[in-house]
């Protein structure tokens, strides 16, 4: 979807995307090489230039986090999807500044990695940095917000996409169990019913000696991070659906 994208060019919108796909210009790389005026002689210029320094940056996440709406950073996904990060925390409460993360999981759609509060929290620091896609549920105004109250100067994957307004696009209300139900995605029944709140309570039970309130906890927050990839990928199959242009082929 990335190089059949145009609206990260200046001027250009979604409706004018639309006019270059029904053009028959599907591809940066058909732009490139068309010899007919596809917008107008002026504006046909300034996007060539453009589509140059997208095929330069082809890799670069950064590049087109910073020209790609926030809403429409799901079309990153598949360049970007074998350097992301499904990430999510859990906190002793939900105000920044009163309260504290307690857990962070963080999966690569192979490896789970639990850094806990009190034990190897600080790890998280370097163990992100080597990503290019963060994917949260929510991310943007609780759990990265969090994190850079945490960890003064972290450097964050330069591209991130919050499945929560992606879904809410989709048509999908509520938090992330009730999608993941209306989706047919299941837990496991020791942790169906635990919610933010309880995860706040096992934090708690935690510190006063109960081990197995952490070990719930960490088994909540893994199927928390676990299941964000599935969404991501049937969010992203969706909205590509949608947008789908005569010629795609990715």
């Amino acid at each position: 979807m990335l190089d059949e994208t145009f609206i990260h060019i200046p001027g250009i919108g979604p409706k004018t995307e639309e006019m270059i796909w029904g053009r028959g210009i599907h591809t940066w790389e058909d732009f490139l090489h068309s010899r007919e005026v596809v917008v107008s002689p002026e504006r046909d210029e300034l996007i060539i230039r453009e589509l140059e320094l997208s095929l330069l940056h082809r890799k670069d996440p950064a590049f087109f986090s910073e020209r790609l709406p926030q809403g429409e950073m799901w079309r990153t996904f598949h360049a970007f999807r074998d350097r992301a990060v499904y990430l999510d925390i859990e906190t002793t409460g939900f105000y920044r500044g009163a309260h504290e993360i307690t857990v962070i999981g963080a999966y690569d759609g192979a490896i789970v990695n639990t850094f806990i509060n009190g034990i190897n929290l600080n790890d998280f620091e370097r163990a992100v940095s080597g990503y290019d896609l963060v994917v949260t549920f929510n991310g943007a105004t609780f759990d990265l917000p969090f994190i850079r109250s945490t960890f003064p100067g972290i450097t964050l994957p330069p591209a991130h996409i919050d499945l929560r307004f992606l879904f809410k696009r989709l048509g999908y209300t509520g938090g992330l169990k009730r999608i993941e139900k209306a989706l047919g995605i299941d837990r496991g029944p020791d942790i169906c019913g635990i919610d933010g709140f309880e995860a706040v309570r096992l934090w708690y039970r935690y510190c006063r000696g109960d081990r197995s309130a952490l070990e719930t906890l960490i088994e909540y927050n893994r199927a928390d991070i676990l299941n964000l990839k599935p969404l991501m990928e049937m969010g992203y199959k969706e909205m590509k659906k949608r947008h789908q242009n005569p010629g795609c082929r990715s």
